[in-house]
């Protein structure tokens, strides 16, 4: 690899010491980066351009894995893999810790890497005046706005009725996002390069409600019908924590595996159930 885009968090290197680190340790091995904010990356010019020279092989993208997340789903039409440089806490997606980024750029400029094709969700709204449809690389959640209020939601799977769930929202996770919000709510926990969908309420209401596990061809409809006695909810659709769109009664979204998948570059041959091993004793 020659050509590179980096994306920084800028809250998380707010005087560029690692952006800089990089393009220059890049430049000193004959290699040429693009430098992008991963908080404005959606409007960023240079996303819609050639990276120097040549096309950009891989983005290194500085942060956490919110920083990784929002580069997934703004990159997804260049096809350009991804490989996180953690400058967070806790990082299921971003494989490079801090202290060892020359050490991953040696890798990168040898060749030295496996990419990983990672699944995504598409989500499509429907409401009564227009249709929106958005893709997420961790999950898409609904939950409530405003008060705090028991929801009810109707789901259907292929069409078919499953069930009606009060809970305080519902989460539809890739494997790649069972570490994230579905892990806190209880979902089980997938080896990434799976796919599948998993269905987990939020603090459902309920002692015999659990996540559901659904092959990656299934289509899930959401509708949010009247609530408790007959009033309007209002919820909202949250795609991997950045993209929000507001839903009220009568309104739906399905969800489904998307058509493109995001490549995630793997530096090293450690197994998946070693890093959640390490990654949870942190």
């Amino acid at each position: 690899m020659k050509q590179f885009y980096v994306i920084a968090n800028e809250g998380k290197d707010p005087k560029g010491i690692y952006t800089k680190r990089i393009t220059d340790y890049l430049a000193a091995h004959g290699a040429a980066a693009v430098c992008m904010d991963g908080e404005t990356l959606e409007q960023d010019a240079a996303v819609r351009q050639d990276c120097g020279p040549a096309r950009a092989e891989c983005a290194l993208v500085l942060g956490g894995d919110g920083t990784l997340l929002r580069a997934a789903r703004n990159m997804m039409e260049r096809d350009i893999p991804l490989l996180g440089i953690n400058l967070g806490t806790l990082g299921y997606l971003a494989e490079v810790e801090s202290g060892a980024v020359e050490e991953a750029l040696d890798k990168l400029l040898a060749d030295d890497y496996t990419r990983e094709e990672r699944m995504m969700l598409a989500g499509s709204v429907y409401k009564q005046d227009y249709e929106e449809e958005n893709v997420a690389l961790n999950d898409i959640v609904i939950s409530r706005r405003g008060s705090l209020q028991i929801l009810t939601l109707y789901i259907y799977v292929n069409g078919q009725f499953l069930n009606s769930f009060s809970a305080d929202g519902m989460i539809v996770a890739t494997p790649t996002g069972s570490t994230g919000y579905n892990m806190s709510a209880g979902g089980p926990v997938v080896e990434p390069s799976a796919h599948l969908l998993l269905l987990t309420p939020i603090c459902p209401h309920t002692l015999s409600t659990r996540s559901i596990v659904l092959a990656p061809e299934d289509e899930i409809r959401i509708e949010i019908p009247l609530g408790r006695n007959g009033r309007r909810q209002s919820v909202e659709a949250n795609f991997d924590g950045s993209h929000k769109i507001g839903l009220q009664t009568g309104d739906s979204i399905v969800v489904r595996k998307a058509a493109r998948t995001t490549g995630i570059l793997k530096l090293n041959t450690e197994s998946f159930l070693s890093v959640l091993h390490k990654k949870m004793s942190e």
